[in-house]
């Protein structure tokens, strides 16, 4: 049995909908203040820059949120490829 809903609703509503924030002034105040850094010329207009004003004190160096990313991934192992690689490479 196959069941197919149609609905005709603009983000706006669906966002209303569920619950959701109406993030549209936020995201408009990010993109003037991006606009008008880059008519004056401004420096250190990459994504780390731009969004630092919305990271918790604690992660407001790129070292920092470094090593936050890899504290939170213990059990990654780097080499695992490699060494996966090299073992369908030797013959048996």
């Amino acid at each position: 049995m196959k069941i197919s809903v149609e609905i005709d609703a603009t983000p706006l509503e669906v966002r209303e909908f569920f619950g959701l924030p109406d993030v549209q002034s936020l995201q408009k105040d990010i993109l003037d203040k991006i606009r008008d850094d880059m008519t004056r010329g401004a420096t250190g207009l990459d994504a780390f820059n731009l969004m630092k004003p919305f990271f918790p004190a604690h992660l407001q160096s790129m070292e920092s949120l470094q090593k936050a990313f890899w504290n939170a991934f213990p059990n990654v192992n780097i080499n695992t490829r490699e060494e996966e690689s090299q073992d369908q490479e030797k013959p048996e």
